[in-house]
This record gives structure tokens, sequence and C-alpha cells, in this order.
């Protein structure tokens, strides 16, 4: 004969069936976990602890007239530079460097046996053009108008001339010097691509669809290089070059200094790694 369970028991069975449920219920939805926040360091490219100063100097700039390449780059590193570097930025007037380059090529091809005049020994750039051009690379004249990469080749014997970039470093007191070159210039671009476009059935259920269409679109091209020296001796430690390309609808119209502005976004994190030290944050996931 089986007769029902005191009130004692019966209230401890509930329970039970209540913490075996509650259980169930929990490995049924799977482990709790939480995330935590972390940060990765990321050495610098460039060993700067020699220097404590730094001089963005300016840079030979081309592509588009509707921006200013030269001085806006020169702004933005700068403005960079006094928050994330431990450096002293140096407030200086942009160089106009494509000049500079165009008067060394015209003191570079006069006689070497005529004495030097009065205006030759205060114009900024002293000496010869570089430490050991060419011949060839010499005699390469300097395009007037930058609209594309070729036109920028001719003036990278400008970043070899030591004795005027040594002279440069003198006058600021020797500091680390940036400079380079920078190319903006539009793009257009056609063919097809892919877009989601989303549909719905017969019964309202909606899904996406990969669409392919022929469009044709327009945008931009940075491709600016970073020189880097040494303003002790005004020889070159270290350079880096990048491309960054962005695209729109035809029909959408952007400012070329916002397109500017959004592409140098993508590249001020990868300049700022030769100076100093970087953090990259993520998260970690753990189980309860």
């Amino acid at each position: 004969m089986i007769g029902l369970l005191p009130p004692k028991n019966a209230r401890n069975l509930l329970l039970a069936c209540a913490v075996a449920t509650c259980a169930a219920v929990t490995l049924a939805c799977g482990p709790s976990y939480f995330e935590i926040p972390i940060e990765t360091p990321i050495q610098p490219k460039l060993d700067v602890s020699a220097f404590q100063r730094v001089l963005i100097a300016g840079f030979v700039a081309g592509g588009t007239d509707d921006v200013d390449a030269n001085q806006e780059t020169v702004r933005l590193l700068r403005s960079q530079l006094r928050t994330k570097s431990s450096l002293r930025v140096i407030d200086a007037d942009v160089m106009q460097l494509q000049e500079i380059a165009q008067d060394q090529s015209k003191g570079a091809a006069e006689p070497a046996d005529d004495p030097p005049s009065n205006h030759e020994s205060s114009a900024p750039a002293p000496g010869p053009v570089s430490a050991a051009p060419t011949a060839e690379h010499a005699s390469q004249p300097l395009p007037a108008k930058i609209k594309e990469e070729k036109d920028l080749e001719p003036y990278e014997r400008l970043f070899a001339n030591t004795s005027y970039w040594k002279r440069i470093g003198e006058e600021y007191q020797n500091p680390l010097i940036v400079t380079g070159t920078v190319l903006f210039m539009p793009n257009s671009r056609s063919g097809f691509v892919s877009r989601d476009v989303e549909q719905y059935d017969a019964y309202g259920r909606r899904r996406v669809v990969p669409v392919r269409s022929y469009m044709e679109r327009k945008g931009f091209i940075l491709r600016p290089k970073f020189v880097f020296i040494d303003g002790r001796t005004g020889a070159t430690i270290y350079s880096e070059s990048y491309r960054e390309e962005v695209l729109y609808n035809s029909q959408t119209n952007t400012p070329a200094l916002s397109s500017y502005f959004e592409l140098m976004d993508r590249l001020v994190p990868n300049f700022l790694s030769a100076l100093s030290s970087q953090k990259i944050r993520g998260t970690r996931v753990l189980l309860k």
C-alpha cells in the first residue's frame, strides 16, 4: 500500500524538481560567457629616442587642384603627432618643396667654374642636389605640373640631398624631419558590381539576393610616401609608401576634400606606428 508523502518531503521534492528544471534550461541555452577588453601594444618601426622634436617639413604634392595636398597633409600630421607622440612638434611655415627642388635643379645645371653669387649663397637650396646621383637621374627634368606617379620620380633626388636637409636640421635644432610626396588624383572605373537587393515573395517573406549590375563609379586615389630624415646628418633613415582608393556611384557628388580626409583616416595609424607605440584594441571571450 502506497501512502501520501509527508508535507516536508513533498516540499523537498518540488524544490528538487525546480532545480532540475533550471539546470536543464541552462544546459539547453549553453554555457554563459563574458567578454574582456584587451590592448595589444605594437612597437614603433623607428627608434626616435635620439630626437626630442619633429618637423613635418612639407611634401611634393600633385594630382588635383581641388585640394592642396601639401598644406593639408602637413596640418593633419602635425595635429595627430601633437596628441599621439611624445615628440615636440615644431610650428614652422610649410615648405614648398616643389619650388625648392626646381631651384636646386637650376643650380645644379649651372657651370661648376662659375663663382657663386650672393643670391645663390642665401637660397634655400645648398650645395649639390644629391650625394651621388647618377648622370641620368640628375639630368632628368622636373615636371612643372604633377599629374601622375611618373611625374614624381624626378623629385626623388631632393630627398637624397643630405647637405640641404642637414642645413634644415641645424636651423631647427636637429629634429627628426618628415617629408615625402603626396599624390591625390581623381579616378573613375566602370564594371560589374555586386550589391544586395531585398525581395519579398507572395507571402511577404523577405530575402536578400545578390545582384550584379554594370555601374560607372568615380572617386580618388591617394598615394603618399613618407620619408623620415635624420636632421643631424641629413640622411634618410626610413621611408614607406601607401596607396588607398575610394569609389562612389557616379551620381554621388562627394567633395574632393572629404574624400582626401576619408583616405587619410585609413593611413594615419600606419604613419603613427612608425614613430610611437600603438595599441590594438580587441576582446577575449571567457566562459564561466
